[in-house]
């Protein structure tokens, strides 16, 4: 149950960046509503209640709940601006209302702190510091800098820093190419196309337009490819990983592509993120990708179908450690070993704010009261909602007490 909401924005209000905005588009300033939907996806992972039917798009549909339903829940927005910048100033002023508040566990999922950081230099470090010395246990995210080590934020000791862990479940669609060849690709696209043909494939350099530069139309970039090259056709487009596909769906349904397939460009990562698009869309890794290049490279009318999204579960191995989530040693003191645990963070399904689209900063129409999103900041909620269950069976307990209950009885297994 949702019992208040505030928000701290005298920070931002007063940086420079907030000069540089035009107050007027800037929608979501002075109001505690959530323009992002990043809070009210991980505020719904901690405490939301049972709601049967819960689905993205028809995927994934099943009855959903935060890990301590029924909690009395506060939200306390710190996030600001057209690049969601969270300064210092508020994220201490949300500290000190929320200790104020007498709340029992803080769910932080924002970043704290780098390599040039020492404890109590960051405000997160700070803040958790003092709620943590008031009784108030701090659950922080781990950061998504993996698979790099010496990644880590929120390395406190005091705070319990949570990792992401994938789950045993996958959302998928299928390419299959006119040889026969098919290739499975993360998707959490909403639409299709009849499953009785197979369409022209294109690779987007050959869909340059007359003013756009070979690396825009490879990667599919806006106003890069030429409409009269790709109406009706599949394209093929290279995705830098770590970065939104965005706008190389906006730009394949521009130019009235058929599909889009999504090839990464990093072969040392492990898993992809999805993304809502509006076209038929499938994102395959840099093996596949090449393997699909290749065939266009040697077939004078290459052709492909992408197939609908489909639910798959009982994915293994798993739970492994996604690849975005950062990872240990601690940079300031390596003794103090961090993450403390991991939790599912890969493709988590909860609530989304209308106030925001699928497909974040742009025109998209549609709305969805669920989506899909991955980072340690959904693996977050998941303990904080553990914490908050334990601090109802033993109030008496320390936020040390719950922390170490916590690490000690994690488990490998679903």
């Amino acid at each position: 149950m949702l019992i208040g909401v505030r928000y701290f924005s005298q920070g931002y209000e007063s940086s420079d960046e907030n000069k540089e905005v035009n107050t007027e588009i800037d929608l979501h300033l002075n109001t505690a509503r959530d323009y992002n939907s990043h809070g009210t996806h991980t505020l719904s992972t901690a405490g939301g209640n049972f709601v049967p039917g819960a689905s993205v798009f028809g995927n994934g549909n099943g009855t959903a709940s935060g890990g301590a339903p029924k909690s009395h829940v506060a939200t306390y927005k710190v996030c600001w601006g057209l690049q969601t910048s969270c300064y210092d100033a508020d994220i201490l002023a949300a500290f000190d209302a929320a200790i104020s508040d007498g709340v029992d566990v803080l769910s932080v999922s924002l970043g704290g702190g780098d390599e040039d950081t020492e404890f109590f230099q960051s405000s997160i470090s700070i803040g958790s510091f003092h709620a943590v010395s008031k009784g108030i246990i701090v659950v922080a995210a781990a950061g998504n800098y993996g698979p790099s080590l010496k990644t880590v934020r929120n390395v406190e000791p005091w705070t319990l820093t949570v990792g992401a862990t994938t789950i045993d479940r996958e959302f998928n669609n299928y390419v299959t190419l006119g040889d026969n060849q098919v290739f499975k690709g993360p998707s959490l696209s909403d639409s299709s196309i009849p499953s009785n043909k197979l369409y022209p494939l294109i690779l987007s350099l050959d869909a340059k337009a007359k003013n756009g530069t070979a690396q825009d139309a490879i990667q599919c970039q806006y106003g890069s490819l030429d409409p009269e090259k790709t109406q009706g056709k599949i394209l093929f487009c290279i995705a830098n990983h770590g970065e939104y596909t965005i706008d190389q769906g906006i730009e394949a349904a521009r130019v009235g592509a058929a599909g889009i397939i999504l090839a990464d460009y990093d072969f040392s990562w492990s898993s992809i993120s999805l993304e809502p698009h509006v076209l038929p869309a499938s994102h395959v890794n840099f093996t596949e990708g090449y393997k699909i290049l290749t065939y266009i490279k040697q077939t004078k009318y290459p052709v492909a179908q992408i197939s609908r999204v489909k639910t798959e579960l009982g994915i293994m191995p798993s739970p492994l450690i996604a690849s975005f989530s950062s990872r240990g040693p601690n940079y300031i003191e390596p003794g103090i070993l961090k993450p403390d645990i991991a939790a599912p963070g890969d493709d988590i399904i909860a609530a989304y704010s209308e106030a925001t689209p699928p497909l974040s900063g742009t025109l998209d129409q549609r709305r969805t009261p669920f989506m899909i999103l991955s980072g340690t900041s959904m693996a977050c909620p998941h303990v904080s909602g553990i914490a908050v269950l334990l601090k109802a069976l033993h109030p008496d307990w320390s936020p040390a007490a719950i922390k170490s209950a916590i690490m000690t009885t994690g488990m490998n297994e679903f």
